[in-house]
């Protein structure tokens, strides 16, 4: 079998540039949505300047401090090296092949098998799995998944998606102190809740609706292209598909979820947990994922392989 080589230059300009025009975009909805919550809460022209500036700080704090939020918003700790030696091992040695510095190796304590990266350049990188991928996993498997992992932090993936978090929390945070202050009270008086102002109607529309809808979508196109990226780079790295497709049939196997998760996080796992969806509204919550079904991206590499075609246990 003979793997392609990969542009990772070219690869690496695209994806800074993606970086800007995303973070750009982040700032926008961020922008509206704050602008749209001064408007209707009729906090005047101090308001909307407070609120752009709100904005812009977000997004440059998104930036700074997303791995941060991210490794703290899963639980992860520092992975000791005698504890974790194997672990630590695989990470080095695959930073080699990658051509990057060994990231900071973590583990969360949970059961469900589960991966992720994080950091905002290969310089400032982490790696994270969890207690339950170890205990699944064989050593190649591991060393699929952590490849990817790498992948993501060699294609500069990490970046974008870190930033994702940041972001979709803080949209998150506006759109709920704009429905408490509305409900403690942001009308002001009967008078005011009840004149039907066309753009308080507009503006509950973007805030309740369009501006986490887009956020969601926005997230999901660029991860699940990232993600299909990043299996690729993993088999050109290790130059054994076989790895990473048997771990991730292992994942798709097991119906753990890792406990402390959300959807402004679900993006930076190698599973995402929303892909745990079932039962009516499936094919809506589809449209929000932030990674192609486990199974498009099994039947790829057992392609590589020359294997018949995958069928999920879920099937």
């Amino acid at each position: 079998m003979v793997v392609q080589p990969l542009d990772f230059e070219a690869l690496a300009a695209a994806n800074r540039r993606d970086t800007w025009l995303l973070m750009i975009t982040f700032f926008g909805l961020l922008a509206v949505v704050s602008v749209t919550v001064s408007t209707v809460l009729k906090a005047g022209l101090i308001g909307v300047i407070f609120a752009l500036i709100f904005s812009a700080s977000s997004s440059f704090m998104g930036y700074v401090s997303s791995d941060k939020i991210a490794i703290s918003s899963t639980g992860a700790k520092p992975a000791p090296i005698e504890t974790f030696g194997q672990l630590h091992n695989v990470v080095e040695a695959l930073s080699l092949a990658a051509g990057i510095p060994k990231p900071r190796v973590y583990v969360v304590d949970d059961p469900a098998p589960n991966a992720f990266a994080t950091g905002k350049n290969p310089e400032n990188a982490a790696v994270a799995v969890t207690t339950g991928l170890l205990a699944l996993m064989k050593r190649d498997e591991l060393e699929g998944v952590i490849a990817h992992e790498l992948a993501h932090i060699r294609n500069l993936d990490i970046r974008v998606m870190t930033v994702a978090v940041a972001t979709a929390g803080t949209i998150a945070i506006v759109v709920d102190v704009f429905w408490r202050l509305l409900y403690y009270g942001g009308g002001r008086s009967s008078r005011d809740r009840d004149d039907n102002n066309p753009l308080a109607i507009v503006g509950l529309v973007i805030v309740a609706i369009l501006a986490p809808v887009a956020a969601a979508m926005l997230k999901a196109a660029v991860s699940r292209r990232r993600e299909a990226l990043a299996d690729a780079t993993a088999v050109a790295l290790t130059r054994y598909p076989t790895g990473l497709r048997m771990a991730l049939e292992k994942l798709d196997a097991d119906h753990g979820v890792v406990r402390r998760t959300s959807h402004a996080t679900s993006h930076l796992w190698i599973e995402t947990p929303d892909n745990h969806k079932s039962g009516r509204g499936r094919k809506f919550n589809d449209m929000f994922d932030t990674h192609p079904p486990l199974a498009n991206r099994i039947n790829t590499l057992r392609q590589m392989e020359g294997l018949p075609p995958y069928a999920s246990p879920g099937t």
